[in-house]
């Protein structure tokens, strides 16, 4: 009874304001979209008006709806928080959009998405609360398969990601096992060697000795290397470079001779790990042998970087120089040099350097693939 005179006290007051022939009334009962007006001075915030698009949303009457609270809208599925922010808005007359989850007559669910505005009085206070309701079920649940979808292509990846993590590490594990096998047998090469060494007596038989057990270091070196490495795929020749002038320190410092380094991150792939560290150990041989026969000493310069699309290596000492031309007049390691330079499709090339000789590797660029 209460609500029916609640009815028609304010059909009463709103009639009196916009009668049948207010256009803007007539709009809102036509407008096509769903529209309500709450009574903001009584409690519970009464419904006084609800145009036909809301009925037909809903599925009630409109002697169902007035004098009603909106809470008839929710259900078992509807977000206690998403109330308590409507709750929140009404208190402080504020205007509010939000999606909620509400229920039509016949208990079927729909997402609403609710545009709130306070109508205030001549005082500035809140007489009424004007909403403009829309079903956006079809943009929820558009939003939620893509969410699914997302979802179960993030699950798909991570899964895919684990496999080859998984791959790779298992293939990293054996690669390090293969090389510690061969570092291994590399040092019973080299004790061989060394032996072999001790017990010979001609000094043209050492000296070829010596340098296959440099050679044979170098190699081991690189295998040392890529087993302390987290990924067996790429090689920093800058760091090969670093360990094996370490290496060879303690014997140059003996005769007087320093290096000077230059050296920046170059990376090349595990398989020309080996060639390329031949080719630095040969050319930092070639200096130390050739360039001081005096024993003066002096300073050898190592660079490694990149430039443009080539990996450039140079060893520069400042020595007695030789013919550039005469290959006789150059050990056997510019062969070797020229054969690993082949190998590696790379150019060497030697220049005067008054004083000394310069030796230049050009080696063609890996990029991104191995850096």
């Amino acid at each position: 009874m209460d609500n029916q005179i609640e009815r028609e006290r304010v059909g009463r007051d709103l009639a009196e304001r916009h009668g049948e022939n207010d256009l803007f009334a007539a709009a809102l009962r036509g407008a096509c979209k769903a529209m309500l007006l709450a009574d903001a001075r009584r409690p519970g915030k009464p419904l006084v008006f609800a145009n036909d698009a809301f009925l037909q949303l809903t599925g009630y009457a409109r002697d169902e709806v007035l004098g009603r609270s909106c809470k008839f809208l929710q259900g078992p599925g509807t977000d206690e928080a998403s109330v308590d922010e409507i709750r929140r808005a009404l208190a402080e007359g504020r205007a509010l959009s939000i999606e909620i989850l509400n229920y039509r007559k016949d208990g079927t669910a729909f997402w609403n998405a609710v545009s709130l505005s306070p109508v205030a009085d001549g005082s500035g206070a809140p007489e009424y609360y004007f909403a403009v309701l829309s079903d956006v079920s079809d943009k929820r649940e558009a939003e939620l398969a893509l969410k699914e979808a997302y979802e179960g292509l993030e699950r798909a990846v991570d899964a895919r990601t684990l496999d080859l993590q998984t791959a790779l590490d298992q293939k990293t594990m054996l690669l390090h096992e293969v090389d510690h096998r061969v570092k291994n047998n590399l040092q019973l090469i080299s004790s061989l060697i060394q032996l072999q060494l001790r017990r010979s007596a001609e000094p043209v038989v050492k000296e070829a000795l010596r340098g296959v057990l440099d050679r044979v270091g170098a190699i081991s070196t690189v295998h040392r290397r890529l087993f302390q490495s987290d990924d067996v795929r790429r090689f920093d020749v800058a760091e090969f470079v670093s360990d094996l002038i370490e290496d060879l320190s303690a014997g140059a410092a003996d005769r007087g001779i320093r290096f000077e380094l230059d050296l920046e991150p170059v990376f090349v792939s595990s398989g020309k790990a080996a060639p390329v560290s031949l080719i630095v150990n040969e050319l930092l041989a070639n200096a130390m042998k050739h360039a001081y026969p005096e024993g003066k000493g002096g300073l050898i310069r190592v660079a490694v970087r990149r430039e443009g699309d080539k990996e450039r290596i140079v060893v520069q000492d400042d020595g007695v120089g030789f013919d550039i031309d005469n290959a006789k007049t150059v050990s056997g390691g510019r062969h070797i040099i020229e054969l690993l330079s082949r190998q590696l499709r790379a150019t060497t090339t030697w220049e005067n350097a008054n004083p000394g000789t310069r030796a230049v590797v050009l080696l063609p660029s890996e990029g991104e693939a191995v850096g």
